[in-house]
């Protein structure tokens, strides 16, 4: 919800003048304010001035000369446009004046006639994007008013998140009511007098769906003339995220903002029958919106239908079948209660989310919709001359009253652990406009507008919120004890892992479309289909982190980020049952990473190269080697396998002891074309079981002031056997000086080929703990790790 401060101020006398503490004030209220946006005009010297007097230019055809009154006088401008005549208000600049882009205004000679001033556009100021005329204002204006004051600016606008069980809290006038409570002070509420109202309409409304629709206001307008609105009102409605369309249906927009209850705009003359009726659709039933979109309705969606069929999509969208345009004369404005949960069940599945399904799916009051028809009809008199026809029709079948709640006089101290007195109690709920019975308990009613009060503990909360939350004391909660679980404190290891190697964390959907599915090589029958997709082109569970980190990536170089590194922690979902939750579909926790570029922080590359298939391997040794204690370290190696997804001969297997957990390379650059990728990508993927499970008690072990002693071993093994096999055989050969043992080449060519062998090379580093190792130390330390290896490994050192 946008919130212009300009327009609070029209209800409440805010005495602050700071934005960011008026912020502050609805934070504490409960209306967090998520951003804070200060407008202020790109120009200075722009003033309303009228044209007195037009003539021809004497050496021109394509301009004229205008004589402007001002208030301190009159002088003559030369404009290029033709779309305002004598007597119009127009924004003028004068001499001295600055717009946008640092441009200043003086007198200046055009064929022969000096210009003072110039008549400004729309997009000249910056203020939208007309430039086919200069901006012609409406009788509101006054000649010498300073323009930017009166149209509003500067001003501040407010993004407040409001939560789903505050409809009041949707619109200017009921975030000026909170403002009024807190401050003490009285909030004024939007003219929506009609005046004497004469003839009678013949618009006949029936509800044959009271349950959906428990009230149908209508309010019929004769003499409309569809123009745009005042410029003023165009402003305002920019600021707040609305587009403007026309004076018609800008109306019901304004409104919308100002008190919550969204309205709609029939062309009259276009309602069939002059009949409205309110019913649920039909299963297969078909309406296009406003949109021109053909709608296929569900059995049990609310409509607004006329003598010959479907009119609106209730509380959700118009339909086209009555829209409004420039030649209508004759309106029908609606305001309508309907049942929230419909409303939200029926925008869902159709896609068709708006501000006016946002209010509904909260619950606007049904006792505002009379109040913000007047409003509406009230402004249309003043924006178009139209009048009203008749009074308003309400059909109200369901009456919802004001209704009670007890509230024992303990129960805010109870819950918030401070004493209140009766008084003090009452006074808060009275300036919320919660009228209090004394006695024990208080008796509380509650205000239609206000469906979030039901309980004791909502009384309590109102209570809390204008006594200051900042006023509690803290206070240490009582109870056992806890702490992280081995699974909690494994998976912050993991993340501190990674961000240590240079990643950022990421989130990203799980939902996902069949494409995302196939990419690794996961069949589209072992995911999970999704019964009511928000998007059907993403109705599946994922089944692997990597498809949204790489969208991820790809984002991030689509705005000029060129190096990008991204992990997850999360579930997949695949048909297996899973062994964690019965009957529920397998979810087991991985993680996953995805890189591009130069993680130059990570450590695992160099400062000018990009990452690669060994930097995927380096990031995976890495978390085994921080993340899997004793034994089951020395257990997982990388097997090099041609996986889906990944690019021939720069993709391994993960495996802990024999078993497979996941993949690690080059992502295959076909996949990385089509998400839009450039540059090599590696990937990898693995259970976080194993780090979970694992107990990683790390011991210090005093540093040796000793030299290493460091020489490389090549040993010659059968095709099939992983490289893994010859640092967990040097490891597991007890040899205590050994400080770190890392395979450092692999390749099979010419005569090791043919005999189905290969060449594995390992760096080994001995260090001694106490002296220095001799050559003496060295030679049985060594030959003991060979003959290891050897031996474990079906291995023979190369060169013996």
């Amino acid at each position: 919800m946008r919130a212009s401060l300009r327009w609070l101020r029209e209800f409440v006398d805010i005495p602050e003048t700071d934005p960011d503490r008026v912020a502050h004030v609805l934070l504490m209220l409960g209306l967090e304010v998520e951003s804070i946006d200060r407008y202020d005009p790109e120009f200075t010297g722009v003033e309303v001035g009228r044209v007195a007097s037009i003539r021809a230019h004497p050496d021109a055809d394509k301009i004229r000369l205008a004589t402007v009154e001002r208030a301190s006088g009159s002088q003559e401008v030369v404009c290029g446009a033709w779309n305002f005549g004598e007597g119009d208000l127009i924004a003028l600049a004068v001499e001295g004046a600055v717009l946008p882009g640092g441009f200043e205004i003086g007198a200046r000679e055009i064929r022969g006639v000096v210009s003072n001033g110039m008549i400004c556009s729309e997009k000249e100021l910056h203020l939208g994007d007309d430039h086919d005329g200069i901006l012609v204002l409406d009788e509101s204006f006054n000649v010498g008013d300073d323009f930017a004051e009166v149209i509003g600016l500067p001003d501040v606008v407010f993004d407040i998140d409001v939560t789903s069980n505050r409809p009041d809290a949707m619109s200017i006038h009921g975030i000026a009511r909170e403002l009024s409570a807190f401050y003490r002070i009285p909030v004024r509420y939007p003219v929506h007098d009609l005046g004497p109202v004469g003839g009678t309409s013949d618009v006949r409304v029936t509800i044959e769906a009271p349950d959906g629709c428990p009230r149908f206001v209508a309010q019929e307008m004769a003499e409309v003339t569809v123009a745009p609105s005042p410029f003023s009102v165009r402003q305002r409605l920019r600021l707040s995220g609305v587009r403007p369309i026309s004076n018609a249906v800008d109306v019901t927009n304004y409104v919308m903002l100002e008190l919550g209850q969204p309205l709609h705009a029939f062309d009259a003359d276009r309602v069939a029958g002059q009949s409205i009726t309110v019913r649920r659709a039909t299963e297969g039933e078909r309406l296009t919106t406003l949109d021109g979109v053909e709608r296929i309705l569900a059995e049990g969606d609310l409509l607004v239908t006329d003598a010959e069929g479907p009119s609106a999509l209730g509380a959700v969208m118009g339909g086209a079948h009555s829209e409004v345009d420039d030649t209508t004369t004759r309106l029908i404005i609606e305001g309508a209660a309907w049942h929230a949960p419909t409303v939200l069940h029926t925008s869902k599945r159709l896609g068709l989310r708006s501000e006016a399904s946002a209010r509904f799916e909260r619950g606007v009051d049904p006792n505002l919709p009379p109040s913000a028809v007047a409003r509406a009809a009230r402004l249309l008199m003043d924006w178009s001359g139209a009048s009203p026809v008749g009074d308003a029709i309400d059909v109200y079948p369901v009456e919802v009253r004001p209704w009670t709640v007890e509230l024992p006089k303990s129960e805010p101290e109870r819950l918030l652990g401070v004493p209140f007195d009766e008084a003090m109690i009452i006074d808060y709920l009275g300036r919320f406009g919660l009228a209090t019975e004394e006695g024990d308990p208080l008796v509380v009613t509650i205000p239609t507008y206000r469906p979030d009060l039901t309980r004791a503990a909502d009384l309590v909360e109102e209570v809390a919120r204008l006594h200051g939350y900042e006023k509690f004391p803290e206070t240490v909660p009582v109870g056992p004890g806890g702490g992280l679980t081995q699974a909690q404190v494994a998976e912050r290891r993991v993340r501190a892992t990674m961000q240590g190697i240079g990643f950022n964390e990421a989130q990203v959907s799980t939902f996902v479309g069949p494409a995302e599915i196939t990419m690794f090589g996961d069949p589209i029958d072992s995911a999970v289909r999704i019964v009511n997709p928000l998007r059907e082109e993403e109705g599946y569970l994922r089944t692997s982190l990597l498809p949204g980190l790489l969208r991820g990536v790809a984002f991030n170089q689509g705005y000029g980020q060129g190096d990008v590194a991204l992990y997850e922690l999360g579930r997949v979902f695949r048909q297996d049952i899973s062994p964690e939750f019965a009957d529920l579909p397998d979810q087991p926790r991985r993680i996953a990473f995805a890189a591009v570029g130069n993680p130059r922080s990570s450590g695992l590359v160099s400062p000018d190269a990009p990452v690669d298939g060994h930097f995927a391997a380096g990031v995976i040794r890495t978390l085994f080697s921080h993340n899997l204690g004793g034994e089951l370290e020395h257990a997982a190696e990388l097997i090099n396998v041609e996986g889906a997804g990944l690019h021939p001969g720069r993709g391994a297997d993960v495996l802990i002891d024999g078993r497979s957990v996941g993949q690690v390379g080059e992502l295959h650059p076909r996949i990385a074309r089509r998400i839009g990728i450039e540059g090599r990508v590696v990937v990898g993927e693995v259970d976080l079981a194993p780090f979970v499970s694992a107990r990683v008690d790390h011991q210090f072990v005093d540093p040796s002031t000793q030299p290493p002693v460091i020489f490389d071993l090549a040993f010659e093994l059968d095709q099939d056997t992983p490289g893994g096999c010859v640092t967990r055989a040097l490891v597991e050969a007890g040899v205590e000086e050994l400080e770190s043992a890392v395979i450092f080449d692999e390749f099979s060519a010419g005569s090791l080929a043919e005999s189905g062998r290969k060449s594995v090379a390992a760096r080994v580093v001995l260090r001694g703990t106490k002296t220095t190792l001799s050559d003496e130390d060295t030679a049985p330390l060594r030959q003991r790790l060979i003959e290891k290896v050897e031996s474990s490994c079906n291995a023979r050192l190369r060169g013996t």
